[in-house]
């Protein structure tokens, strides 16, 4: 069974996604929290597999129960989707939480469903360790990890299966993962290359190197450059033409979209 927990004060949001949620897939059993202390009273007696949490809840803050779930041994982890109508606060939600996404209201039930039926099928895919969307040769990295030293000085380790892309920004490296986006200082794409070493994580541009097994779409966009479109991130990364034949010869074939 499928467990998600809705953090949300507002009886009539929170009956509005139940429905969404289970109109989906039955086998999902939902628990309801209407604030911080009954949501980790709940987590604290249930595993659970999915956080929706309002970012705002009128007696606390969803980004500080979401930092509580995550000093959770457990819940490092875990697919962290945060309930807004604040935008300027899912920059910081990003950095502190490493949350896998947002949801804006009103809810729109077809990008909802849309997004949590990917994740959903994704994480039993991987608790059942059936996940036909990756290679074999993927499986034989999956267990690998890599520490990265963080720029607030905290190493966090990151599974090689979880990275989508990874960005330089000037001194900066993002490593945009299933779970969220971790920041190291002073970190070139050369250095994080060598550290990762993985067969299917390669260079696609100057500033970006990708994840072959979750790549959705590329969209050529002028004779030098494209975009490169992933499965489960709303994140695009760049496809310089110096890598594109390397890229294109490497995916798998009916797998993506090209345009």
């Amino acid at each position: 069974m499928f467990s998600v927990i809705v953090v949300e004060d507002d009886f009539m949001q929170r009956d509005i996604l139940k429905k969404m949620i289970l109109s989906m897939h039955e086998f999902i059993e939902i628990y309801e929290a209407d604030s911080e202390s009954t949501a980790l009273d709940i987590i604290s007696k249930h595993d659970i597999n999915m956080f929706l949490i309002d970012i705002s809840l009128k007696e606390s803050s969803g980004l500080d129960l979401a930092m509580k779930i995550r000093n959770i041994d457990k819940y490092q982890f875990s697919q962290i989707i945060f309930l807004t109508t604040h935008m300027e606060y899912i920059t910081q939600a990003f950095k502190q939480t490493h949350c896998y996404d947002y949801i804006i209201k009103p809810y729109d039930k077809e990008v909802v469903q849309a997004m949590l039926s990917k994740l959903i099928c994704y994480e039993n895919s991987r608790l059942n360790g059936d996940d036909a969307k990756i290679s074999s040769e993927s499986d034989r990295y999956n267990n690998r990890k890599v520490s990265i030293n963080l720029k607030n000085g905290i190493y966090a380790v990151i599974k090689m299966d979880d990275i989508v892309f990874i960005e330089i920004k000037g001194r900066v490296c993002e490593i945009n993962t299933i779970n969220g986006m971790y920041e190291a200082n002073n970190t070139s794409l050369k250095k994080i290359m060598k550290l990762v070493d993985c067969k299917y994580i390669v260079q696609s541009h100057r500033a970006f190197a990708i994840n072959k097994n979750y790549i959705h779409k590329i969209e050529k966009i002028s004779t030098k450059l494209s975009i490169i479109y992933f499965n489960n991130c709303f994140k695009t990364a760049l496809l310089g033409y110096k890598f594109r034949d390397n890229i294109m010869s490497e995916v798998r074939s009916g797998e993506m979209i090209l345009c």
